[in-house]
């Protein structure tokens, strides 16, 4: 039997565990989490990011998801689901573990070494 899931993040428990996590933090630790997502941009072809600012300018304030009122974590949230799967999953385990060691303003962009 297939498991059908209702998020976009759902299907894989690492990406899951640290977008819920996220949604627990401080706005402090969510501008730290949100600046690091962004550098995503880098990973996402340059239409997709056009097409992230529409659904932003679109959706700011207007959604029923937790990030959706904020438009930096919304556009955030949406590089990061543009990504490539590998760089999705890199991308939360490093914010699990800077999450969890209290470390977000350490995180740095990913390094081309951890998506091989």
């Amino acid at each position: 039997m297939t498991e059908s899931y209702r998020r976009w993040y759902d299907n894989d428990p690492i990406l899951k565990e640290a977008l819920e996590l996220l949604k627990l933090q401080t706005d402090d630790t969510k501008n730290a989490a949100a600046d690091f997502m962004i550098s995503l941009q880098e990973q996402v072809a340059q239409d997709v990011i056009e097409r992230i600012y529409e659904i932003t300018q679109n959706f700011a304030g207007k959604g029923n998801r937790w990030y959706d009122s904020d438009p930096v974590m919304l556009k955030a949230i949406e590089l990061l689901r543009a990504a490539p799967p590998k760089t999705q999953r890199v991308a939360a385990l490093k914010l699990l573990l800077a999450m969890e060691n209290n470390k977000l303003d350490e995180l740095d962009k990913l390094d081309k070494n951890e998506l091989e």
